[in-house]
């Protein structure tokens, strides 16, 4: 995004005067924070890592973590979300920050329609993982519903080709009436997951299903009945079966969109089919495998979304080490 002016909500910041605005009027931010609020506009939407804030925030400097944690805290309460009902600074587990629903403050004829359609989706694969429905109509239910969610959350984000959304911001949802395209266009994400709980009696079914937020096309739905006699041992059991099957759901639903969307140059695509098995199989050293694959992909076709977005998932792997 070229524009140095870019608005998300009632926010509009400009990034070569350092300036916060709200519907007009100017947000008092501090110097830190504003500048942790110009790196991550700056990155139309995409994640910044916890390091590159550290680099260019603080530059020549070393600071503890803690310091990004205050100054994005102090940001969160400038542009105040709670009041808003929506969380547009948006924490990645494990990865870093993303500012969310960024577009052009004076959009031209040509992007009206980018500004409509909300934030772009990622290039690397996404998820959001909507609150569960109760639908036992027992609000005592609503822990276990929710706790049922964080644990698939938290299950998701060690899945560490895969971006998941952070619980703060997809629930704003919660106990509101939401379509899929809105949560892709809200989060930028490729994928949804979502599904209900129903009790009755020691009795209780957990439906799931998985949405390609692109197609609107169910990739996997299950459903489990359990009796309620240990609720961790519950959630614990059914988040293992539910990330069980997504993951292999996932990597499927990537390998099949890498086919379809072929480069002009099929040695590049080759490349990239080939690096998939081991970038897959989240392992440094299969990782280590693909990286040239990519990066040969990408000297052959420098504009190959695909290779890139593998390309930085496999190095991430690769540096946990």
């Amino acid at each position: 995004m070229a524009h140095n002016q870019l608005s998300f909500g009632p926010f509009q910041i400009d990034l070569d005067r350092r300036e916060l605005m709200r519907e007009g009027s100017r947000v008092q931010v501090s110097g830190r924070a504003l500048d942790i609020l110009c790196v991550l506009a700056s990155a139309n939407g995409e994640i910044v890592g916890k390091d590159e804030l550290m680099t260019r925030v603080w530059p020549g400097r070393v600071v503890q973590e803690n310091n990004i944690q205050v100054h994005v805290s102090a940001l969160r309460k400038a542009l105040d979300a709670r009041k808003i009902g929506h969380n547009y600074l948006v924490t990645v587990p494990n990865r870093g920050y993303r500012l969310i629903g960024l577009q052009p403050t004076l959009p031209t004829a040509s992007s009206a329609s980018d500004h409509r359609q909300g934030l772009a989706v990622s290039h690397k694969p996404s998820i959001a993982v909507l609150p569960f429905q109760n639908m036992s109509g027992d609000p005592e239910q609503e822990y276990f519903t929710d706790g049922m969610v964080d644990e698939i959350i938290t299950g998701l984000s060690r899945i560490k080709w895969l971006s998941v959304i952070s619980r703060n911001s997809t629930f704003i949802y919660k106990n509101k009436p939401v379509t899929i395209k809105e949560v892709v266009n809200t989060f930028g994400v490729r994928y949804v997951l979502e599904g209900g709980v129903r009790k009755s009696g020691k009795r209780i079914r957990i439906t799931g299903q998985l949405i390609d937020g692109q197609t609107d096309a169910h990739l996997w739905a299950e459903h489990y009945d359990r009796v309620l006699d240990d609720v961790f041992a519950l959630q614990d059991e059914i988040t293992m079966h539910v990330i069980g099957a997504i993951e292999p759901s996932l990597r499927r639903a990537e390998v099949d969109r890498v086919k379809r969307q072929r480069p002009d140059n099929l040695n590049a695509y080759d490349l990239v089919l080939r690096s998939l098995p081991f970038i897959f199989a989240h392992m440094p050293e299969d990782a280590a495998v693909a990286i040239p694959l990519l990066e040969n992909a990408v000297k052959l076709q420098p504009d190959y979304g695909a290779a890139h977005a593998f390309w930085v998932g496999a190095s991430t792997i690769v540096s946990l080490v």
